[in-house]
């Protein structure tokens, strides 16, 4: 028991009660029995040495559900010898946490003894409750290791992750969660050892990749098979695949893997290589997203990575609005696709999208430079008697594709902002912005008569 009555699970896993998900009874007692993360806890790391020197500190572990973010912190407290207190950001609140916090500080004062407040789900508190933490962080009187499935970045205040260090924890590989089904089965006294189950190879296969880097998903379909089932039986493949049925995309359209998943899409279009931008295209659908956010994109990726090297690009993804507009889901998302294939395989140019970028800036820079009184309107006799529009030339009326003319105010009448490449379309605005330079540069140009 802790001071607050509570078991005290800092310094071994309480005993098995096969009441408990099978998940929570096989988590590791020590970190040699930790699967994956080699990367942030292997042998010779300097997360490994700080926990074998006593001095892990304070940190957020940021990765996907089920990558073992809470059973890494319970094993750091652990290895340390120190108490571990676990809440959630869901369900506690901060008035509760200063109690806990104000406990630990007389802990630390009277015994020397340190606790670790590990708090679940940490992007859930919003900044006056994070900034709450900062003063106990900041002095030592707790470590805090939180966990989020969130980008830190985004979800944590700047004054707190500079206080603490962030681990990325990534996905389990099949053979990580292979590794685990496979001890839960065998384990005679957390895991289901005294049932003899087996599993067929092809559902071990299964199971491992539609648990998606997720361990506690695996246990738990695994649990439920075992359920379904007598002692020495074996766990098949369609046992495994009914249970599991269609497979849910872990996709959050508000979160982070929104935001990765649409640049995937861009970078692949982008890239040209349509299969991939296909693939991503399909996650996201699958993964719910609104397909006319898509459109949008599409049609903005038309006109800024294509842009002038294929002007038709626009004009077929807007078209592909229409079509999805009309046909709707699911004939509709053919329409988004072949725009998608369409943009990833067409030549690209953002000659266009830097010229409007140059201009803007100018603008800025220059403000309200006067019009060139050559090319000003003058509806009135006494516009054109104070020289509006005195020396136009009409272009329609020239025996040349190109006039003698400046159409630019003359602060900046020899300025160039669009710059085409020799990519698709563009090669032959590139060769009539040659022709036209050339014209000026041997004829001169005027900016008023």
């Amino acid at each position: 028991m802790d001071i607050f009555g509570e078991e005290k699970p800092g310094i071994k896993n309480p005993p098995s009660d096969q009441s408990r998900p099978l998940a929570d009874r096989m988590r590791p007692e020590n970190l040699g029995d930790y699967v994956g993360q080699d990367k942030i806890i292997a042998e010779g790391t300097p997360l490994r040495r700080a926990i074998q020197n006593g001095k892990a500190g304070s940190m957020i572990f940021w990765g996907p559900p089920g990558s073992g973010k809470t059973t890494l912190a319970f094993l750091i407290a652990q290895s340390c010898q120190d108490e571990f207190l676990k809440y959630s950001a869901v369900i506690s609140s901060i008035k509760e946490l200063k109690g806990v916090i104000a406990s630990a500080r007389k802990r630390k004062k009277l015994y020397g003894s340190s606790t670790y407040l590990f708090i679940d789900e940490i992007h859930r508190f919003n900044k006056a409750q994070q900034d709450a933490f900062l003063p106990y962080v900041e002095d030592g009187s707790i470590y805090l290791i939180g966990a989020t499935t969130e980008n830190p970045s985004f979800e944590v205040i700047t004054p707190l992750l500079s206080r603490v260090r962030v681990y990325v924890l990534e996905r389990l590989t099949k053979e990580n969660v292979q590794t685990l089904i496979n001890r839960a089965l065998k384990d005679n006294e957390h895991g289901l050892g005294k049932r003899k189950l087996t599993i067929e190879s092809k559902g071990l296969e299964f199971l491992s990749e539609t648990a998606d880097g997720d361990a506690r998903r695996a246990l738990s379909v695994l649990e439920a098979a075992a359920d379904d089932l007598t002692d020495s039986a074996q766990i098949t493949y369609q046992l495994l695949k009914d249970i599991i049925g269609r497979r849910s995309i872990i996709y959050d359209k508000s979160a982070e893997e929104h935001f990765n998943l649409i640049s995937a899409l861009h970078k692949s279009m982008r890239g040209g290589d349509p299969d991939a931008a296909l693939y991503w295209l399909a996650r996201m659908l699958a993964g719910g997203e609104d397909p006319l956010y898509l459109l949008r994109r599409i049609v903005r990726f038309a006109s800024e990575d294509v842009g002038l090297a294929d002007p038709f690009a626009l004009t077929f993804c807007l078209s592909a609005t229409e079509s999805y507009r009309f046909l709707g889901p699911p004939e509709g998302e053919l329409a988004i696709a072949q725009a998608v294939i369409y943009l990833a395989t067409a030549p690209k140019s953002v000659s266009a999208y830097k010229a409007f970028g140059e201009v803007k800036k100018e603008v800025e820079r220059s403000e309200n430079l006067p019009v060139p009184m050559h090319i000003r309107n003058a509806p009135t006799q006494l516009m054109k008697e104070t020289g509006y529009g005195k020396g136009y030339i009409y272009p329609p009326d020239m025996d040349t594709p190109f006039v003698n003319q400046a159409f630019l105010p003359d602060n900046i009448a020899n300025r160039q902002y669009y710059h085409p490449t020799d990519k698709g379309r563009e090669k032959k605005i590139a060769a009539y912005m040659h022709a036209f330079q050339e014209y000026r540069r041997k004829n001169g140009k005027e900016s008023s008569e």
